[in-house]
């Protein structure tokens, strides 16, 4: 008799609560081996692909694209195939797959508590231990992953014929585009992020479009063809049937402005980083603008506003910090690895700069450059998303003058920047217009002073005023 076996989404990066389903790559009744592709999921940082634990039959799967299903909950239900090869229990990962041992804990598969911190994913999201509900599996194994710190790089995976990386996918999902009807330009057929992006901008493959070749209709049938669209379009302008009576109109769909939807994905982290730095930190905002009049031609405006903020942070280690409300400690930091805000369709990414101290401008500009194009291509690691020690956010490149930013803990500081503008000032002798950056500070009261931030932004625009 053959086995059945739940697959339970795991962890797919540091206690994210919840995933986002971007692509199934297997439907109900298809037969699927170990390790091969399963689904394409959106976590709060990147885009993953889930290889399949099993080998046999895919019995159900939990949920379609854009569907968002808990960290823990049944992902995919298998039916085993005793002829296909099947993972050793606990092998690469430390899970298991197999019955549960006498002394496991009920419902994890776990071995009694060796590690009373180590968490197991189960149907709520969470260790269980309540009596006469144990489960065969512990269901949590993605492939053969295992912990590292090292960066691998995504796999084209063809699916309907089409070679794509999960980041690409989704990305062609979000923008309308048909993957089938791209003209791919990567390395061995593969659809790229750049092939993806141009198709949208050019409406080349928009989803559900017509086919080049079927755009041209039999001539006997073009008459009748032409005139479907047409009424067609007369019936839902009309708010009045053929006889002059009100007509009923359809409710609006879910995809209708206006209409509710959830939040996933990196917008769905924001929302729940900056409601919990809400309710943590007691933010007190400085603002001043630092005159760059003096700047010679070729100053690099984001390289010198990190410039500024490690100059700060050295003069005032106050505010290069992090800060534990619950233990009342604080963590001094000697080197300082700046979070950059970047701005994206899908929600805020804050990627650090590792060891801003020692780079000089260009060092600066190809890290934030770096930086922004993983961020882009959703290819960024999850190491590089957090850690930093402080955080910029050059809002001004887009519109504003002073902000009141937000600090994310454990962080104690951020600074804003915004729109740089020349202003009247006074000078001996008269006034001149010189070129001003508006500044804003924003520090946890409970770590810092006022003083200490008063002198960390005077120590920005004393740098910021020099020339070069």
């Amino acid at each position: 008799m053959s086995e059945n076996k739940n697959f339970h989404l795991p962890d797919l990066g540091e206690g994210l609560p919840d995933a986002t389903i971007v692509e199934w790559f297997v439907k109900e009744g298809d037969v699927i081996t170990l390790d091969e592709p399963l689904v394409s999921m959106e976590t709060a940082k990147a885009v993953v692909e889930v290889p399949s634990p099993f080998s046999g039959k895919v019995l159900k799967l939990a949920g379609g694209a854009g569907d968002i299903i808990p960290t823990g909950s049944v992902l995919a239900q298998f039916e085993l195939d005793p002829n296909l090869p099947q993972r050793a229990d606990g092998q690469d990962t430390g899970h298991s797959h197999g019955h549960a041992a006498p002394a496991a804990t009920p419902s994890t598969g776990q071995p009694a508590p060796a590690q009373p911190d180590k968490v197991v994913a189960s149907d709520d999201g969470g260790e269980i231990a309540k009596p006469g509900a144990e489960r065969d599996d512990a269901g949590t194994v993605v492939g053969a992953m295992q912990s590292s710190n090292a960066v691998h790089a995504e796999q084209a995976v063809a699916v309907g014929g089409v070679k794509a990386v999960p980041a690409v996918r989704a990305t062609a999902r979000k923008l309308g585009v048909d993957l089938g009807r791209v003209r791919a330009t990567g390395a061995d057929g593969a659809v790229t992020m750049a092939d993806v992006k141009q198709a949208a901008a050019d409406g080349s493959a928009k989803v559900g479009a017509a086919p080049a070749a079927a755009a041209a209709p039999v001539a006997a049938a073009a008459p009748v063809a032409a005139a479907v669209p047409v009424s067609r379009a007369a019936d839902a302008r009309a708010p009045l049937s053929a006889a002059g009576k009100p007509m009923r109109t359809q409710p609006p769909g879910v995809v209708a402005k206006g209409q509710p939807e959830p939040l996933k994905g990196v917008r769905r982290n924001m929302a729940r980083v900056m409601a919990d730095a809400h309710s943590k930190v007691v933010p007190t905002t400085l603002n001043d603008d630092a005159d760059i009049h003096a700047w010679v031609p070729g100053n690099d405006v984001t390289a010198r506003l990190v410039r500024a903020i490690v100059v700060g942070c050295q003069k005032v280690p106050a505010l290069n910090a992090w800060f534990d409300g619950d233990a009342l400690t604080r963590t001094l930091h000697a080197h300082v690895d700046v979070g950059i805000a970047v701005d994206t369709d899908d929600g805020l990414f804050v990627p650090a700069l590792r060891n801003a101290d020692v780079l000089d401008a260009r060092g600066i500009r190809e890290g934030v450059n770096r930086l922004r194009e993983q961020v882009e291509a959703r290819s960024i690691a999850a190491s590089e998303l957090s850690g930093y020690t402080i955080s910029l956010s050059n809002f001004g490149m887009f519109a504003g003058r002073y902000a009141t930013p937000v600090v994310v803990p454990p962080c104690v500081a951020i600074v804003g920047a915004g729109r740089a503008r020349h202003q009247m000032t006074p000078v001996m002798g008269g006034v001149e217009a010189h070129k001003v950056i508006p500044l804003s500070v924003t520090f946890d009261h409970r770590a810092a002073t006022g003083g200490e931030a008063a002198r960390f932004l005077r120590a920005m625009l004393d740098d910021l005023a020099l020339a070069n």
